[in-house]
């Protein structure tokens, strides 16, 4: 009779087991805060986040009365280029390992417009989570919202640990000028 009791309890218990709904515990930094999900980029996602984010600048730059700009292959080339060697560098900033300026990047890239600005980030955030801080800030987002801007290039580079290296690049007609960013 113990071993029916035995086998019914835990026939109930697996049963009950099974009904609930696991539950997953946020992992905690040192000071006991949840620490936040990594947000991982595909190789796949390329297009639908250049995509995503030249719609976000153009919308933004509709709200401000600028025209749209398009997605350049080769401004997507420097700042592809540029956030991978600034993960190198281990540090954003607007020159090359090499001492190469933006503009020397877009040259080297084969675009024969003018570069008129760069904006950079080093973030664990999203790509409209990162669009969201450059506008935030007077610089790039003067470099968004370039008004003789007609070409944009976006791009990233994601380390292992999740960190991801941000770059941003406004071209224009050949007789514009650098303007600046960060």
């Amino acid at each position: 009779m113990a071993r029916i009791w035995s086998a019914l309890m835990v026939g109930l218990l697996v049963f009950l087991a099974a009904c609930t709904t696991p539950t997953t515990e946020p992992r905690l930094g040192a000071d006991g805060k949840p620490l936040p999900q990594v947000y991982r980029i595909r190789a796949s996602d390329e297009g639908r986040l250049q995509f995503r984010m030249v719609d976000s600048v153009n919308a933004l730059r509709r709200a401000s009365g600028v025209s749209p700009v398009q997605l350049d292959p080769k401004l997507n080339a420097a700042a592809a280029t540029h956030s991978r060697d600034m993960s190198v560098q281990n540090r954003p900033w607007h020159f090359g390992s090499d001492g190469s300026s933006p503009i020397d990047r877009v040259r080297r890239a084969g675009y024969t417009g003018a570069m008129l600005g760069e904006a950079i980030s080093e973030t664990y955030e999203t790509e409209l989570e990162t669009l969201a801080a450059w506008m935030e800030e007077p610089g790039t987002r003067s470099v968004i919202l370039e008004q003789r801007a007609v070409n944009m290039g976006f791009s990233w580079y994601q380390e292992n640990n999740g960190k991801i290296w941000w770059t941003l690049v406004m071209g224009g007609p050949a007789n514009g000028a650098f303007t600046g960013g960060s």
